[in-house]
């Protein structure tokens, strides 16, 4: 421990990766764990993206790529920018990574210096605050609540604004709590920003299809706010290729150009058969995935009744990704299975041993009322479960 550098030794765990880690070793022992921790779709990746990459290796597509992507790649980006998002990039404004995680580092790498603030509304996903401290850049912690759906206010983004800010980071559809702001929320939002004109925002969309209340609104496009803004995505979630790790950004040039100088010291390009593969899922309509869309709704109302049938759990309704994001405070101060029960992380941790299901605590995400439930499982898993969970809590 004494050679390793202060800056890793001050990093977090990712929460989600040590809860999944932990369930395989109590599965190791003999122990019939339910997985509802990680968020990965249970779906096969489609067929016609597995032939895709299956020609890429008959093509002998096996040298190292350009750092930035395939030109074929970029291409297909920029058109699906323009199809689903109206944004419009040239080639220079794209960068493609090794998943949407490495597309974030390079951006807070290459935008932040010691000391910048970076406004994360919470809750946000596990991994945004110790990206941004690695690039020593500090988290600014906005609160929400449930009965808000977890949304910023323009009055709260104000209010977290000093002289310090850089950035402002933000995913929606929301991991971990579904949220998904509305064109007319982000303008407010932009309003504000509008008078901060160093501020830079990072929109997080990888969650874009996974959408059940109608269209997707990106902060890019507003024509104001184009020139400041990210959009990072990605194919790991509406396609379920959380493995294959690609991952990409549209923005401003200068900022594209710096990732692309920050990666090819790191990485380098990314994986030339995933790429190849991503061709064609990105040039497919939306509706060759709309069966696991649609199967994800299903499951988002199945989780939410039989939660609400267990005493002390509060939940709202999320409007995209396949998370439930339930406030649990309700328990705090109380005993279980004789565990005290003090927080979020005592309360997930006391469901995965006495009712085996594993969920992750909302202290990792932001929000210490809450634990987040993926529904990225089979029906049949869910209802074990919830049927567990509230024999549990009894």
């Amino acid at each position: 421990m004494k050679n390793l550098s202060t800056r890793v030794t001050n990093m977090a765990t990712s929460a989600t990766l040590a809860m999944a880690a932990k369930a395989r070793e109590l599965r190791a022992e003999g122990k019939d764990i339910i997985g509802l921790s990680l968020g990965e779709p249970d779906f096969n990746t489609p067929d016609f993206i597995k032939d895709a990459a299956i020609q890429a290796v008959n093509d002998n597509y096996n040298s190292y790529t350009p750092v930035d992507g395939y030109v074929e790649l970029k291409e297909a980006i920029i058109t699906k920018f323009k199809r689903d998002n109206n944004l419009d990039y040239t080639l220079p404004q794209i960068v493609v990574s090794t998943g949407a995680k490495q597309s974030l580092a390079n951006i807070a790498l290459v935008c932040l210096d010691p000391g910048d603030e970076v406004i994360l509304p919470c809750p946000y996903w596990v991994s945004y605050s110790d990206i941004v401290k690695i690039a020593e850049g500090v988290p600014v912690e906005v609160k929400t609540s449930i009965d808000t759906d977890f949304k910023m206010t323009p009055e709260q983004l104000e209010a977290a604004i000093t002289p310090k800010t850089k950035m402002l980071w933000y995913s929606s559809p929301c991991n971990p709590s579904g949220s998904i702001y509305s064109k007319e929320e982000l303008r407010a939002l932009a309003d504000v920003l509008a008078k901060h004109p160093q501020i830079i925002v990072v929109s997080d969309e990888i969650y874009e299809h996974i959408n059940y209340v109608g269209d997707h609104a990106s902060m890019a496009q507003f024509p104001d706010m184009y020139d400041r803004t990210v959009t990072v995505n990605g194919v790991s979630k509406a396609f379920a290729m959380t493995g294959w790790r690609v991952g990409y950004i549209g923005g401003p040039e200068y900022i594209a150009r710096a990732c692309n100088k920050m990666q090819g010291q790191i990485t380098s390009g990314t994986n030339c058969i995933a790429q190849r593969a991503v061709i064609t899922a990105l040039e497919a309509p939306v509706s060759k995935v709309q069966y696991m869309i649609d199967e994800f709704k299903s499951r988002r109302t199945l989780i939410l009744d039989l939660l609400n049938d267990i005493e002390g759990f509060k939940c709202n309704e999320p409007e995209g990704a396949f998370y439930v994001f339930p406030n649990i405070s309700n328990y705090f101060g109380k005993t279980l299975g004789g565990q005290k029960i003090e927080n979020a992380t005592d309360f997930s941790l006391y469901l995965l041993e006495a009712a085996n299901v594993a969920t992750v605590t909302g202290e990792a995400f932001g929000n210490p009322d809450c634990i987040r439930i993926s529904y990225a499982a089979s029906v049949d898993n869910i209802n074990d479960a919830m049927k567990q969970i509230k024999a549990a809590v009894s």
